[in-house]
Formats: structure tokens, C-alpha cells, sequence
């Protein structure tokens, strides 16, 4: 088995990470270590469904970012739900829409699990050399190259890279800007048919996703689909009280509703972890969905 060290120095390598079966490999490992050498796990005061790991001594007892307890596999449930997940994404293409309504659960906690194993072990990193700011970019990194894996895997043509925008007076391009984008999907003809942003939280990004599907589309005379990707909106909630565990929402619903009411909105905003208010609020239930809808049936409308 991986001691701790060993499995931080893999999260810190984005190399490692060049396939799904890679991320999965990891995550199997990453549990298996939790299984046998946690120290505790805490439930947030002001919401029992998340949870925090807390390392032992080889990690100085830290303690880990929150965790949905709903969605996060376990070891002895991860081995089997990873196995059907890449048998899902294989036939995926075929099996669009409702015929895999029952499997939605397997993809969107499959994606959770499998990122939040990285951001666990940088939690831990941070412990043993491995600078925050560091271990919050490879994880942001990491969380990006995930979703473009997945994606290539349902058998699409998915890049990450810079687009050349043509900036045109009296119909003669005078210049060109460009844009750089975490998601470049594409179609057979190499045309480009949907652009995304994929982020592990929406926190201080929200306000720029709006503003570049607004600006591309006013600079190009073009509607191409902008759609963004979230993890979850879930941080640890500072506490004067030193044993005190809670969590806050870093999602900003004010924010979001402004920009899609009055600038545009965009043409998906897909979670894997959803926040309660995403669920109700009237605007925020009909622009946010889950990470398998987009998987299962919106893609597919724009390919």
C-alpha cells in the first residue's frame, strides 16, 4: 500500500494524470490508504451531510477540505461504480438521454470522488512541502483535464487551448484577439461547436464566464454555445472555536442571476454537487443542472 507522502508526490504530478484510468487508479489508492490509516472523520456542525478526513501524524492531523457524504464512493463502493462508469461512457454515445437516467448517479459521483481523492491528498500536501496556492492549481488543473478526458471518452473531439477571434470593421477583419478556453468541442468537420469553462468552484470566476460568452459572441457575429462546468460551491467555514467544523456556500446567486437576466445567459451550467438554492430558486433551477445532463443529452444537441 502507498504511504501518504507517496501518494501526494503522485497529485502534485499532473503527468500522472494522462488518461481517466489513470484518475482512477489514483483514487483506488488514494482510499485504500484512507481506509486503513485515517485518523478520524468530522461531521460539519451546520450541515450533517459533509464531512471532513482528518490525516494522521503523517500528515501533522490535517484536516481536508468538506465533502458530500452523499456523493463521495467509499473504497469498497469506488472499485465496481468506476467499473460501470467507463462502460457507461463507452456506450454513451448510442445510449443518449433517458436510457441512462438510472445511471445518472454513478456518472456524477464517479466525477466527485475521483477529483476530490486529488484534492484530498494536496490537502495533505500541503503538510509535507507542497505550497496552497500550488496544490489549489494542480487540483484546478487536474478537475480541467478530468472533464476533457470524460469527454473525449463519450467519443468527441475535446481540447483546451487558445481561439483566434477575428475582430471585424466594415466586414474587413482589422485584427484578431484571443481567447483561451478550458473546453474547445468540436465537430467532425473541425468546426468548433461548443466552448467551456470548467472550474472546481465557481468563487471569483462567475463574473468572467458571463462576460467572455458575451464579448465572443459581440466580436464574432456568432452564437456558439459557452457553457461552464463546476465541481461543487462548498468551502470550510472559519470558526472562532478551534474544534468547531462547519461549511459556507462560495457560490454567489445574486451574481448569477444578474449576468443571466441582463447580459446573456449561458447555454448550460452544469454541477456536480449542487447547492440547495440551485434547486429551488425559480431563475437558478432552470440555467443549473447536474454534470450528467450535459453528459446524457445537451451535448448531444450541438454536436
Amino acid at each position: 500500500m502507498n504511504n501518504l507522502k507517496t501518494l501526494t508526490s503522485i497529485a502534485a504530478n499532473k503527468e500522472a494524470f494522462q488518461s481517466l484510468l489513470d484518475y482512477v487508479d489514483f483514487s483506488l489508492k488514494f482510499f485504500e490508504y484512507v481506509e486503513s490509516s485515517k485518523q478520524a472523520e468530522i461531521i460539519a456542525q451546520n450541515d450533517h451531510d459533509y464531512r471532513f478526513y482528518q490525516f494522521n501524524a503523517d500528515a501533522g492531523f490535517k484536516v481536508t477540505r468538506p465533502f458530500n457524504s452523499k456523493l463521495l464512493y467509499d473504497l469498497n463502493s469506488a472499485e465496481s461504480a468506476y467499473r460501470q462508469f467507463i462502460a457507461i461512457l463507452a456506450h454513451l454515445k448510442e445510449c443518449q438521454g433517458d436510457a441512462l437516467v438510472e445511471n445518472k448517479a454513478i456518472i456524477n459521483n464517479s466525477v466527485y470522488t475521483l477529483q476530490q481523492s486529488i484534492g484530498f491528498a494536496l490537502d495533505a500536501g500541503t503538510a509535507n512541502g507542497v505550497e496552497p496556492n500550488v496544490a489549489r492549481k494542480i487540483n484546478g488543473d487536474l478537475f480541467e483535464c478530468l472533464v476533457r478526458l470524460i469527454i473525449r471518452d463519450i467519443g468527441l473531439n475535446c481540447t483546451s487551448g487558445s481561439v483566434s477571434v477575428p475582430v471585424k470593421v466594415e466586414n474587413h477583419t482589422a485584427f484578431n484577439m484571443t481567447y483561451q478556453h478550458d473546453l474547445i468541442i468540436k465537430g467532425n468537420d473541425e468546426e468548433i461547436k461548443m466552448i467551456g469553462s470548467v472550474k472546481t468552484t465557481s468563487k471569483d470566476r462567475v463574473d468572467k464566464i458571463f462576460v467572455d460568452k458575451f464579448l465572443y459572441c459581440k466580436l464574432t457575429d456568432t452564437c456558439i454555445p459557452h457553457i461552464a462546468v463546476f465541481l461543487h460551491d462548498v468551502q470550510r467555514k472559519k470558526t472562532k472555536k478551534v474544534n468547531e467544523f462547519g461549511i459556507n456556500s462560495t457560490f454567489l446567486a445574486g451574481h448569477f442571476k444578474g449576468y443571466t437576466v441582463k447580459l446573456n445567459p449561458l447555454d448550460g451550467v452544469y454541477y456536480i454537487d449542487l447547492r440547495p438554492n440551485m434547486l429551488d430558486d425559480s431563475i437558478l433551477k432552470e440555467h443549473i443542472t447536474n454534470f450528467d445532463v450535459l453528459l446524457r443529452e445537451d451535448i448531444w444537441k450541438h454536436i
